[in-house]
């Protein structure tokens, strides 16, 4: 990126910034404004913050009060277009924000003053999770290329506390600690970003930055310890497809007052116990003994009460008091009412297993993200754990319904904390094998001299693909759910007939999901005088659909990655068929394919005949949800030789033609 108009006021620039971030003249705000740049400097840009600035204070009980300002510069008409209205987010039950400053610095050097009186502040929007989640919405008007505009605004609380009386709604659930995980990437570039956080000397800070480098000074006062972290020069951060969270790889600091993931088990565990979360009531322990009633092994009472949480607690989040946050609601409350979120729903779980006599915990963890080794909260998802044979077991009855799992994969190498009397460290879910997750398609076919090709093929899959299957299915109205199998064939040929279908109920969770389909279709190879072309179906993917065979539809343009990429889980893909050939005709052109072992996937095609049937396996395999940037050569690798495959042609001669 160009910086050749700003080079010879930078210095000047970074000067002015450093000095004070909260009391410059107007005159000096033009002057930064000016020499910030354009669109010359920042060419792929429509708008550069010109500093970022955020101050914390933090207080004895652990609530703090925190400051942001920043001043950003309009380059681009499309800039000014998406900067007509600014907005927050805020949890008004356990945080406050307010705006003390908005104003717009116009090129022609007006400046003006935004009413605050004008701010509105409205209900979010909200679908399945009502916790009266509210916004405010700067309403900034039109601006103009080389306009700016400077905001400021104070905020304190924390997101989904405890909740008590007024005062203590702000301070955070694990009282006395405070944690933070600032991001020092951003989508725009920043010419300079500061944090600062003022903690009492009596608090021990832990804190350690994380996939790159930032200026860190420390001063004090008589009572509290100033930590500052800075960066200069902070270029747009570039996404790559399917990569894993920016948290995951892009610079930020993260600090905690907590000692370490051991202390944060025992509070999340005594938050809980304490608060009678999973007392176990008359009610709940009736329905959990008819539940089990017929259950010959504890593994299977397990699987009973996961299932019967999993589909019968709807998830659907209201304010009820205090059981938000890391109070998990009352498993009675859950049962009577028979919705809540998935701490609800992990909460209900954990008090039926009590009920049924096993030992049963709650966890924390992070769906989507890494949590580092230093203890501040990085949390989105609640799961259950039960003692089995000695050892945890993890469950969530939240992604289950319709999974043939008490875990589901879909959350493999994902870390999480279990509360525990005694403490535990902070743990990650283990790979599952990708043979666990199979999705096999065995097919058996005749083609006929009118390039006629008429046979059935039986698909079989478990886990997550078992779930997938179930998925399309659950999300369409019965009555069309044949159409739907139609439809997905169709990109084989228009002329496809199905003569007769069956299927596992996707309601049925009790054997795997099983697939048969007859079908006939007309005109399928492609005929001349001496040859037939075809591609036997099963090779060309009887389903072209994104939830079932996602890696069709993956962003495979980028030769090589620079960050780590994610994929739907562990699986193994198995193809066979066999394609009786029409008697007068021989093989004359067979593909052949080049086998790929890689660490994040492989794959395997063959093509045989053995008299006057065409064989034809394949094997892809993918090893991981998770993976590092060097898996990807042989990920991409493997998934493209599988679409070319679907796609390549048998060829066949009549016999006695000369050659």
């Amino acid at each position: 990126m160009k910086r050749t108009k700003i080079i010879l006021s930078f210095i000047i620039l970074l000067f002015t910034i450093s000095i004070s971030l909260n009391a410059q003249s107007s005159d000096d705000i033009f002057k930064m404004i000016r020499s910030a740049g354009d669109t010359s400097d920042y060419p792929e840009s429509n708008r550069i913050q010109i500093f970022d600035s955020t101050k914390v204070d933090v207080m004895d009980t652990g609530m703090n009060i925190e400051t942001a300002h920043y001043l950003t510069k309009i380059l681009t008409k499309k800039g000014a277009k998406n900067f007509r209205t600014i907005q927050y987010r805020y949890e008004p039950l356990s945080a406050l924000i307010k705006i003390k400053k908005a104003t717009i610095y116009k090129k022609s050097g007006k400046i003006i003053e935004i009413d605050l009186d004008s701010i509105y502040d409205y209900p979010a929007p909200a679908r399945t999770i009502l916790w009266g989640s509210r916004k405010k919405m700067i309403p900034i008007g039109r601006l103009e290329v080389g306009d700016a505009v400077e905001i400021e605004y104070f905020q304190k609380g924390f997101t989904y506390a405890l909740l008590d009386n007024d005062d203590d709604k702000f301070i955070p659930p694990m009282k006395g600690h405070f944690y933070s995980i600032k991001p020092f990437w951003s989508p725009i570039p920043i010419i300079e970003k500061y944090y600062e956080v003022k903690i009492p000397k009596d608090k021990s800070l832990n804190y350690k930055v994380y996939h790159g480098d930032l200026k860190f000074s420390k001063k004090e006062t008589s009572d509290k310890n100033i930590f500052i972290w800075s960066k200069k020069n902070i270029e747009p951060f570039e996404k790559e497809k399917h990569m894993v969270s920016q948290y995951n790889v892009a610079p930020k600091v993260v600090m905690s007052t907590a000692k370490n993931w051991q202390a944060k088990s025992v509070w999340f565990y005594g938050v809980n116990e304490d608060y009678g979360s999973f007392e176990v009531t008359p009610e709940v322990k009736e329905k959990t003994l008819e539940i089990i009633s017929n259950a010959k092994t504890d593994l299977e009472k397990i699987s009973l009460l996961t299932h019967w949480v999993a589909e019968n607690i709807r998830y659907f989040g209201l304010t009820m008091g205090k059981g938000e946050g890391y109070t998990l609601h009352k498993g009675s409350m859950t049962f009577r009412d028979r919705c809540g979120v998935c701490k609800d729903k992990a909460g209900m779980l954990i008090t039926m297993l009590r009920a049924a006599g096993f030992e049963s915990y709650a966890a924390m963890t992070m769906a989507g993200a890494k949590i580092d080794t230093i203890p501040a909260d990085f949390f989105n998802h609640s799961v259950t754990i039960v003692k089995y044979k000695g050892k945890y077991k993890l469950l969530d009855p939240t992604w289950v319904p319709g999974v043939r799992e008490l875990w589901s994969s879909a959350e493999q190498q994902q870390n999480y904390l279990i509360g525990t009397p005694e403490g535990i460290d902070l743990r990650i879910t283990p790979i599952s094998p990708p043979e666990e997750h199979y999705y096999r398609v065995t097919g058996n076919s005749k083609l006929n001299t009118d390039g006629t090709l008429e046979g059935n093929f039986i698909i079989k899959a478990e886990k997550q693909s078992d779930a997938r299957f179930r998925r399309v299915l659950r999300g369409r109205h019965k009555n069309s759910w044949k159409i739907f199998f139609e439809e997905m064939m169709y990109h084989i040929s228009p002329n496809v007939e199905i003569t007769n279908i069956s299927y596992q109920n996707p309601y049925d969770i009790s054997k795997p999901m099983k697939i048969e389909i007859d079908y006939r279709i007309p005109n399928y190879a492609f005929i001349t005088e001496n040859e037939i072309h075809f591609t036997p179906l099963v090779a060309t993917y009887p389903f072209w659909n994104r939830t079932i065979n996602y890696h069709l539809f993956m962003n495979l343009s980028e030769d090589e990655k620079k960050y780590g990429f994610r994929y739907s889980s562990s699986r193994l893909v198995n193809f066979e068929e066999k394609v009786i050939l029409p008697n007068s005709y021989e093989v004359k052109v067979i593909p052949e394919y080049d086998s790929i072992d890689s660490t994040g996937a492989s794959f395997d095609a063959n093509y045989g005949v053995k008299k006057d049937t065409l064989l034809f396996d394949m094997n892809l395999v993918f090893k991981k949800r998770v993976y590092e940037a060097e898996d990807w050569k042989g990920f991409r690798e493997s998934v493209k030789s599988c679409k070319e495959m679907a796609n390549d042609k048998i060829v066949l001669r009549k016999m006695g033609e000369v050659r």
